[in-house]
Formats: C-alpha cells, structure tokens, sequence
C-alpha cells in the first residue's frame, strides 16, 4: 500500500516561522493543583504507530492468531515487559517500564481520536486540531488550551497567559494559534565562532533595536537548549534526533522563567512492511526522549505529565510484507512524576473477529479527548466548560478523565 506523503507545506512552515523567540516572562498558573507550578507536554507521533506491539495484550486468548509472525511474548531473548497479567511492553522502552514501575507512567490502551477513516493527512489534522472533523482550523487544541488556561499571579496588566514550546523545524498544528510561542529546532549546522553573536548583536543594537532584540532572545534560547552530549545528529525519526529536541525542550521547560507547555512531533511510524526492525529502533527513540525529559526537568519533573499520541492505530491482523496497514485503535502513553501510573487503563474490547472495527481494527473504547481533559483540568486547572466550547469543540458527552493525575 502507497501512502501520502507527509511533507510540510509552505503554510506549515510560515506558521513554525511565526513561532520565535519571544516572551517577557512566563507566569505561574493561577489554579495548579496543590500549588504546583506544572509543566505539559504533548508528543505526537506521526505516521500512526501499532499500539499491539507496543503494548502488546499477551493475556488475550486472540492475540497470537491475529499476530502470527510479528506476536509478542513475555519468554525467550527479546521477551516483552510484562506490565500486568494481562498487558506487556515492548522490549525497547525499558525507560518507560522503569518508570511505570515507580508509578510515574500509565498507558491509555484501545485509544483513539474521534476520526474513523484511515488518511494519515486528515488524522493528523483531527488529532492536532481538536475538532472532529479534519480541514476546520489552523489552530491547534493545545494553542487554544493555552488562550484558556488562568492568568497566574506573575501576569502585569494586559500580559497573556502561559506561554507554549514548539520544537522542531515546523511547528505542529496541536500548538499553532494566537497564544504566544516559542520556537526552537535543534541545529544540524557547525557551531559557529564565540565572536560571531556579539558581533552581531552589536551591528543591530546600532542598526536595528527591535531585530536585536529577538535576536538576544533567540541567542540566550540556543544557550539554554544547546550543549547536547551526542555525537551525531539526526531529524524528528530518527533515535538521536528525538533525544535531542526532547532534551533542548526539557531544558527550556526546567527555566524558573522558561515555558510550561510543549509540543513536539516524532515521524515515521508508518509500519506497513519490516514493522518489527523498525519499532525496534523507533521505540528506543521515545523511550530514550522519556528519559531525556525526566533527567533535565530535574526537580520540575516532579510537576510534569507527558502524553504521546499518533494518528490513529494498525490493523490487527499483519499483512504480506511483515507489516501493519492502517486502523483504529491504538495506545497513548502518560509519563511525569505528576502522573498516577504504575497501570494500564482501558477498557478492553476484544480482539475476536465479531469484536474488531470492520472485521480489521482495535475498537476504540476510549477518547483521547478526555485524557487531554482530564489533564488539563486536575493539572492545569483549566476550566471544563472552556475545554468543551474552545478546546476540543464539539466534545460535550466527552468528560475529562478523573484520577490521572497523582
């Protein structure tokens, strides 16, 4: 099967322009719960990733048959992590199973947006955009959670509220919008000489006060988020590409001034041949990001929920070329030390012939849009009705999801 390519418009790329390096100082939220000074961040995994390998349901009876070559077990050399008696872990997200253990990650399992096509272009926009319907805005559900969420008591007079991260080349949709953002994309250029900033900034101090400006804040954001101890560099799918924008966003995020909410999108996930090489190596790529993120925000993480969502799921029968083709169900994946973890949450739909979505699929039994609610509510303190009408309009019978956060 040939799918679309996903390449970034020129749109995509004015609106990650318009994302730059400016804010004067990030406020504190008004109503975090327990007073806490959160941070929330959302990684979007493009391509739409098989959350029955990720997370395989070794405990159902069904699992095997449908799976065949590519099925998951919890023996031999490269066993799954068994989660519960019923639910496992692949093997690659040893990070996450460590923190699961210690009840800072959950898995949100038989998951899924509202959209039931199979176009990765228009799952995409539905997920990011927060509508149910794809093609309806050019914002994203998490710009306009920021326009919503309370003023902290740091706000002066006319200030906006909390200010987003976007990382990454192009801006996601999930955060493009009016609320203020800050850009950074790790840089796959030579570092250049020590002299070469001041020099700059001294040619339009005299020339051009205003670009100087945002050029100090975009200096003093590279030094924040630069540095990283790897060797090589690599793009949004690629293992050391992932690590290295989470690490550069973590660091942001750990500044007692930086912001509090990000986005960050991972590509490739598109398994339709080789799926087991390739989640092998992808999988390391989030887990090692999850690490990044607890290892830099230090005290921070304590006050931080991570949620990672794709598109929409695979099939759950594997077809001629070893691979998955597109589907309904998935999973999403909670990480933070402000996560209640330590547990699977779904409620399983089955995985018999009578049981699957058009005979193919993993019924989706949960909507992503009440773990985002349920967040943002017991997180960021934000207000159920604003969620309902400006976040995820449309969303009404969807009810934010109680107990996620500890």
């Amino acid at each position: 099967m040939t799918c679309e390519l996903m390449t970034p418009t020129r749109r995509a790329v004015l609106g990650a322009s318009g994302a730059l390096f400016a804010w004067a100082f990030i406020p504190r939220f008004a109503h975090a719960a327990g007073g806490r000074d959160p941070r929330f961040v959302t990684i979007i995994l493009r391509g739409a990733l098989d959350g029955l390998t990720a997370v395989p349901p070794v405990g159902d009876p069904d699992y095997e048959t449908l799976r065949q070559q590519i099925a998951m077990t919890t023996s031999g050399p490269q066993a799954a992590l068994p989660l519960d008696s019923f639910f496992a872990l692949h093997p690659s997200m040893p990070n996450f199973n460590r923190l699961y253990r210690a009840g800072q990650a959950a898995v949100v399992h038989a998951s899924a947006t509202p959209y039931r096509d199979r176009s990765h272009f228009d799952g995409q926009d539905v997920l990011e955009s927060g509508y149910e319907t794809p093609g309806r805005v050019e914002s994203g559900w998490l710009n306009r959670m920021l326009e919503g969420l309370p003023k902290g008591d740091k706000v002066a007079p006319g200030a906006s509220a909390i200010r987003g991260l976007s990382v990454g080349a192009n801006a996601p949709l999930v955060i493009r919008g009016k609320a203020p953002v800050l850009g950074w994309s790790p840089s796959n250029l030579q570092p250049v000489s020590d002299d070469l900033p001041p020099r700059l900034m001294d040619l339009y101090n005299h020339t051009d006060p205003l670009f100087a400006k945002i050029l100090a804040e975009g200096i003093s954001t590279g030094k924040i988020a630069a540095g990283l101890d790897v060797k090589a560099r690599g793009g949004p799918g690629d293992p050391t590409g992932m690590e290295q924008m989470a690490r550069g966003a973590a660091r942001l995020l750990a500044q007692d001034d930086g912001p509090r909410v990000a986005a960050l999108a991972f590509e490739g996930w598109d398994t339709h041949a080789g799926e087991v090489e390739r989640l092998n190596k992808l999988l390391v790529g989030l887990d090692n990001s999850l690490a990044a993120f607890q290892q830099e925000l230090g005290p921070a993480w304590k006050d931080t929920a991570i949620l990672v969502a794709t598109e929409f799921g695979r099939t759950a029968q594997v077809n001629g070329t070893q691979g998955t083709d597109h589907g309904t169900g998935t999973t999403a994946f909670l990480a933070g030390g402000a996560i209640k973890g330590g547990r699977v949450i779904a409620d399983w739909p089955g995985l018999k012939q009578v049981q699957l979505r058009d005979g193919r699929d993993l019924a989706a039994t949960t909507d992503l849009r009440a773990v985002v609610k349920g967040i943002a509510v017991d997180l960021l303190g934000a207000s159920p009705a604003v969620l309902t009408r400006d976040v995820f309009p449309g969303s009404d019978h969807v009810l934010p999801m109680k107990g996620l956060i500890a």
